[in-house]
């Protein structure tokens, strides 16, 4: 007898209580609203406190979920937390995470760092392992704390990123049609120095190391994005036999309006067919996709029956999409 489906069964989302406006940057650092609404759609973002750890914000989510889901923590065997931007190096935010929440010791709890791609990463890892019965019902978190890794004299990278949290709980189909359809994960480590934190690893170690704040090299991360999304969506659709306008709502990773603009013309979709809350939150890298998919149902963008295209890329180079069936 085969495995059953596995469908997403619950969802929850947690974004900090303070609002940083592209006007508050301005006091900051040299820009305006002006100037970064218009190259990239973002007017404001959450800024968690400093006592926020990014367990918090990943723990909240999660228990968003599972209340979503209809399952209590003990029910979850299998916990991933994708992030950047860890508690501590050592050991796994998820570890910290599974103490919050009350998941059992048996559980197989461990963080995955595919940057802006970690949650496409962490649904296709934990879909894996469920359709190989050996686990039932897994909880995948995408939490960030971005404003602790950002050089804020610098207007190119600071503007862009905020803090958040996105959960979903996986497990058995509950309904007919209702699973995860699809997912396709690639990635082009030539590129790794276009977006990443140099500081902080084993290869600087000391008080010499380059800084831990995030550098990007904005305009080539943006052409190779937009050919990464391009080709990710593309390909997930081809696989199997899709037309884009049989997906009732795309939901890409929240980096940069132009970038989605770019995709919804290559798929020659109009954007309402897109979930877009950027202009909220800004990039929350891992936690995007999973905000999003939360405020999409939430508000009524997504349907049981429905089909949505998931599609992201981060550092490393990564990217990613998926397909699912609600």
């Amino acid at each position: 007898m085969g495995f059953p489906s596995i469908a997403i069964l619950g969802t929850g989302s947690y974004t900090p209580a303070r609002i940083m406006t592209n006007d508050d940057l301005s006091k900051i650092v040299e820009t305006s609203d002006e100037w970064i609404f218009t190259r990239t759609g973002i007017r404001e973002r959450r800024i968690a406190a400093a006592d926020e750890a990014t367990s918090d914000l990943a723990a909240a989510a999660a228990r968003k979920a599972l209340a979503d889901a209809g399952l209590e923590a003990s029910q979850i065997d299998l916990l991933i937390v994708a992030t950047v931007t860890p508690d501590l190096p050592m050991p796994a935010t998820a570890c910290i995470v599974q103490k919050k929440l009350g998941v059992p010791a048996h559980a197989a709890c461990f963080d995955l760092n595919a940057a802006c791609s970690g949650f496409i990463f962490a649904l296709d890892t934990a879909w894996a392992m469920l359709s190989s019965g050996r686990y039932r019902h897994a909880l995948i978190v995408g939490a960030e704390k971005l404003s602790s890794v950002l050089d804020w004299t610098d207007r190119t990278t600071c503007v862009l990123f905020g803090d958040a949290a996105g959960a979903v709980v996986l497990g058995p189909s509950r309904s007919p049609g209702s699973q995860i359809l699809g997912a396709k994960l690639y990635t082009e480590g030539g590129y790794t120095d276009l977006l990443c934190i140099p500081g902080g690893g084993c290869l600087h170690p000391g008080p010499d190391a380059p800084p831990k704040v995030i550098q990007m090299k904005g305009r080539e991360i943006f052409k190779v994005a937009v050919r990464e999304m391009e080709d990710a969506a593309r390909d997930i659709l081809e696989q199997h036999g899709l037309h884009a306008d049989q997906i009732s709502c795309v939901i890409p990773h929240q980096a940069n309006l132009r970038i989605i603009e770019a995709i919804a013309q290559y798929l020659e979709l109009p954007m309402d067919r897109f979930f877009i809350n950027l202009e909220r939150y800004g990039n929350t890298s891992a936690a995007s996709i999973p905000l999003a998919i939360d405020e999409a149902r939430r508000s009524g963008r997504i349907q049981p029956g429905q089909v949505s295209l998931l599609v992201a890329f981060g550092a490393g180079l990564t990217y990613g999409s998926a397909l699912v069936r609600w």
